[in-house]
């Protein structure tokens, strides 16, 4: 299929994308991750779930509450605190057989596991010329929080998503928590899964169709929150909310932004980003990440490679800062991307600031 095909695919899907948030009753992200769960350990006997505290604390962000209790020590392991030693023991049962879904208290402590994500699961299928699948996920918050300090505060969305071999997902929504969680823990490869700590709590609209045991969303596929016709805004996790608080206050000066919701990272979603830019002409990008290198990064090169002639203005690409994250409650602020960053940028690319 040529990129023509693939974006005119791409225009007729996006409806039904949009179509399943629409329902009158609410769920929070965490609770949508724990019936994610839930229901999967309760579908495949195979899933289980080990990490630090997951198990009698019930997880360090109660994710994993009520599990121990239902499933019992034999499927939800309470691990030391070794991510090098519990990370090696679930790459090892999932080459077995079995869906181990690792927990990390945070990304920031992955970089203790790392090898064993990259070169032991990411890489394993292709070595094994296809012999061997590695269905495991990785999963827990990343990227910056509130007052944590730069060692507990990275977003992690490019490091992982440069490495062949895995799929890299990032929710904003209880309906993405739900159903992304659902996709990977179902996956025969391996899934890195970067939630947002500061999202467990908000609660969003969910639909009857999102709410069923069988629902699962697709991996690879953006989700387009908004319609827009002047400017379109890209981004994924935490970002999207404040994309879509953005969009607000553009509305208000007469721009139209379309705000879409990545999910994937890996798979990146080009068609969909590449056919909005079509539309809008013109393209923002936000993530929390550094921007060296940045997820921001390779879709400005995505849409110059494949939409150049369509842009009408230089693409703006919004990052944190290429800083250590400081501690400092207003420094820890101008490090990251704040909605008014959002709209600055959009009605430059608009040729409306003043």
């Amino acid at each position: 299929m040529d990129f023509e095909q693939s974006l005119r695919r791409t225009r007729s899907a996006s409806v039904s994308a949009r179509s399943y948030a629409a329902g009158s009753k609410e769920m929070t992200v965490r609770d949508a991750l724990n019936s994610a769960i839930d229901e999967e350990m309760s579908a495949d006997p195979k899933v289980f779930v080990m990490g630090e505290e997951v198990g009698q604390y019930q997880g360090a962000y109660k994710i994993t509450k009520g599990l121990l209790e239902k499933y019992g020590p034999e499927r939800v392991y309470d691990t030391p605190i070794t991510e090098a030693g519990f990370t090696g023991i679930g790459v090892g049962a999932a080459y077995a057989g079995l869906k181990p879904v690792v927990e990390f208290m945070t990304f920031n402590f992955s970089m203790q596991a790392i090898d064993h994500i990259i070169n032991s699961a990411a890489k394993s299928n292709y070595m094994s010329a296809g012999q061997i699948n590695v269905p495991i996920v990785f999963r827990g918050p990343n990227g910056a929080a509130a007052g944590v300090g730069a060692q507990h505060s990275q977003c992690y969305a490019a490091w992982y998503a440069s490495v062949p071999g895995l799929k890299v997902l990032a929710p904003y929504s209880a309906e993405d928590a739900r159903g992304l969680l659902k996709a990977a823990i179902r996956d025969p490869d391996p899934v890195v899964f970067l939630e947002n700590e500061l999202l467990y709590g908000e609660s969003f609209p969910i639909s009857e169709e999102a709410l069923d045991s069988s629902f699962c969303l697709p991996i690879g596929k953006a989700k387009i929150e908004r319609q827009g016709k002047d400017v379109t805004i890209v981004t994924f996790s935490k970002m999207v909310g404040f994309a879509l608080k953005a969009a607000e206050k553009l509305a208000e000066e007469g721009i139209s932004a379309e705000v879409i919701n990545l999910r994937s990272i890996r798979p990146l979603d080009r068609a969909t980003i590449n056919a909005s830019v079509r539309k809008t002409s013109r393209l923002v990008t936000v993530e929390e990440g550094f921007p060296q290198h940045g997820v921001c990064a390779e879709i400005c090169a995505s849409v110059v490679e494949e939409s150049f002639s369509y842009l009408d203005a230089p693409v703006e690409r919004i990052a944190g800062a290429d800083v250590p994250m400081p501690y400092a409650a207003n420094l820890e602020r101008l490090a990251l991307p704040q909605v008014e960053d959002i709209v600055r940028a959009a009605k430059r690319a608009c040729y409306r600031s003043k």
